[in-house]
């Protein structure tokens, strides 16, 4: 009986494939060297929210697929848990952990519907949108916003283009972040 009540229940690992994808191209040292994204704490939670946008806008089109809901679910339940883990290990206090991590969630959804409006909107309120959110503490040149959004826009068709049945198996690929070089490089 106590077995069933202390164990944990096992995270699905496509779930926790996609959220490592997702951390690991928001952490790609570009966006910060070369996009001008502040390499801060609270650029690199930008970078995190913008990238898992991308993902649950996508799975977000799949409403009648239950695979898709899903695995939507299970990526907003890894960040939360990343989130408390990267609070408690910066040394945050108990007490305070889940009222951070709960602002911190209803921010990366406010994020969401900036980025969705932002694409619906066209290019312009995207770029509005990044320069509120991503570029937020920081001085961003129009060259630096517009390479991100042309970056955000690779990154949605890409992912437009792949089917629902391998989005549910993880199937979830990035643009590269030369897509955010403001001048053009490749």
């Amino acid at each position: 009986m106590f077995d069933r009540l202390f164990t944990r229940t096992p995270r699905d690992t496509t779930a926790v494939g996609i959220y490592r994808r997702i951390v690991a191209q928001a952490r790609r040292p570009e966006f910060y060297a070369v996009g001008g994204v502040p390499d801060s704490l609270d650029g690199r939670f930008e970078m995190l929210a913008l990238h898992l946008f991308l993902v649950l806008h996508r799975l977000q089109q799949e409403r009648g697929d239950p695979a898709c809901a899903a695995l939507a679910q299970e990526l907003a339940d890894l960040m939360v848990a990343d989130l408390d883990a990267n609070l408690r290990e910066m040394g945050a206090g108990d007490l305070g952990v889940g009222r951070r991590v709960k602002r911190m969630a209803g921010t990366i959804y406010g994020r969401i519907a900036a980025y969705e409006a932002g694409i619906e909107g066209g290019e312009a309120t995207l770029r509005q949108a990044i320069r509120r959110n991503l570029f937020a503490t920081a001085e961003a040149s129009e060259g630096q916003v517009a390479a991100v959004a042309r970056y955000v826009l690779a990154g949605h068709g890409l992912l437009a283009g792949c089917p629902a049945a391998e989005l549910a198996r993880g199937a979830v690929d990035f643009p590269p972040p030369e897509a955010a070089d403001p001048a053009g490089r490749r």
